[in-house]
């Protein structure tokens, strides 16, 4: 064998080497990528978020309401 020949192996065996890093990287960003979440889901979880505060605004309203009814009656009493 040559120096030639010699190099071009060294070259390709490097070669090979970075090609399987960039495969195992990809891989592993691929299965990063399965664990996020979507657009659907989290436009999920944002129409919950509006309907809980809805609620929560909802409920102060209604202990606001209590509140003044029993100090209304405290006083009546």
């Amino acid at each position: 064998m040559s120096k030639d020949d010699d190099y071009t192996n060294v070259l390709l065996e490097q070669i090979r080497d970075q090609n399987k890093a960039v495969l195992e990287g990809v891989g592993q960003i691929q299965s990063q990528m399965n664990t996020l979440a979507t657009k659907a889901e989290l436009q999920a979880v944002a129409d919950d978020v509006k309907t809980i505060k809805v609620v929560v605004v909802d409920t102060n309203k209604d202990l606001k309401n209590l509140d003044r009814r029993v100090t209304a009656l405290e006083q009546a009493a």
